[in-house]
């Protein structure tokens, strides 16, 4: 992304903020956090006051983030006092959770993004759809207003590129996000042991859940279709954390007969949380996640959807299921 203008005019806004507020998404990812750091050790680097949060503070599952501690849960004592919000990888402004409301009124929203779904609720909205993740769009930002990248906004930037393309697997990573990842290990991402904390440090009981998903998950549509469901009474046997079950899709998405994957999990509340998964474009999971309230990207996307989780999921494949069968 080159929208030079558009950056220029963004970091001017953010470097006469007098307080701004770094905010991403409710139940995060890498690509999530690792902004909401980065962006947040950028404007302090520029002398701004900067405070970052997401309403699931920072999971456990995401400290080996250099200045993990920056991100905490929202303080409902320091609403009304800031004057500028960034939200980042975050396509629809209630995904902000509690942290909108604990926000007060913000003059002025930058909403900085990668999913074709975002509902340009920002005062400023730059969206990037071809960006693989949100850390690139940031990457490329950083570089057009001549900012400087310290070592841990690197690592945090190539956390967030690194998952959000599976690792550069996924469609939308082109050769610029190597050039970007290049880039950051120039600077100092030390590949080995950033990999190691994102792809090898599971808990016991996140291997518990995948035990768990791979023995009552069910198939469908001569096995181009699978699912499994995840209800609080299961959460609480397995004393699962919220971010446990991050990426125990793609065991799913991974069998070759597979086109589409959904996990759905159980919400206080009365509501359910829905990930679909996609590895055929005409399967468009952002466009089926769009008809129950969500949304997201054509190959991964989400929803949350209010109703019993049995109830919910019937629902969901039906239409999961109707679409392949169109394929025929």
């Amino acid at each position: 992304m080159s929208d030079f203008p558009l950056f220029s005019r963004i970091a001017e806004i953010a470097r006469n903020a007098k307080n701004v507020l770094v905010a991403s998404h409710l139940r995060p990812d890498a690509d999530a956090l690792g902004c909401t750091i980065a962006t947040a050790l950028w404007l302090r680097s520029q002398g701004v006051p900067a405070t970052a949060w997401n309403e699931d503070g920072m999971p456990e599952k995401f400290r080996y983030l250099p200045e993990s501690a920056i991100v905490s849960a929202p303080d409902p004592s320091k609403k009304d006092s800031f004057d500028l919000l960034l939200a980042l990888d975050t396509s629809v402004k209630n995904r902000l959770g509690s942290v909108w409301d604990a926000a007060g009124s913000i003059p002025c929203v930058i909403n900085i993004d990668h999913h074709r779904s975002n509902e340009l609720y920002g005062e400023i909205n730059c969206i990037e759809p071809t960006a693989p993740a949100t850390g690139q769009i940031l990457f490329d930002f950083f570089r057009a207003t001549n900012s400087e990248i310290s070592p841990a906004m690197a690592a945090n930037l190539y956390a967030a590129i690194s998952t959000d393309t599976g690792s550069f697997q996924y469609r939308g990573t082109s050769p610029h996000t190597f050039e970007v990842a290049a880039e950051l290990v120039r600077i100092g991402v030390d590949v080995s042991e950033i990999s190691v904390a994102m792809y090898d440090s599971m808990p016991r009981r996140r291997l518990e859940l995948l035990r768990h998903a791979l023995a009552n998950c069910e198939f469908s549509e001569r096995d181009r279709a699978v699912c499994f469901s995840l209800s609080l009474a299961d959460v609480a046997a397995m004393q699962l954390l919220p971010d446990d079950n991050e990426g125990i899709i793609d065991h799913f998405r991974a069998v070759d007969s597979v086109i589409a994957a959904v996990f759905f999990e159980e919400l206080p509340g009365g509501k359910v949380r829905v990930s679909a998964r996609s590895k055929d474009p005409r399967i468009d999971v952002c466009k089926i996640c769009g008809k129950f309230g969500g949304g997201g990207h054509q190959l991964a996307s989400g929803a949350r959807i209010r109703g019993p989780l049995e109830e919910v999921k019937t629902k969901f494949m039906e239409t999961v299921n109707h679409e392949i069968r169109c394929l025929d």
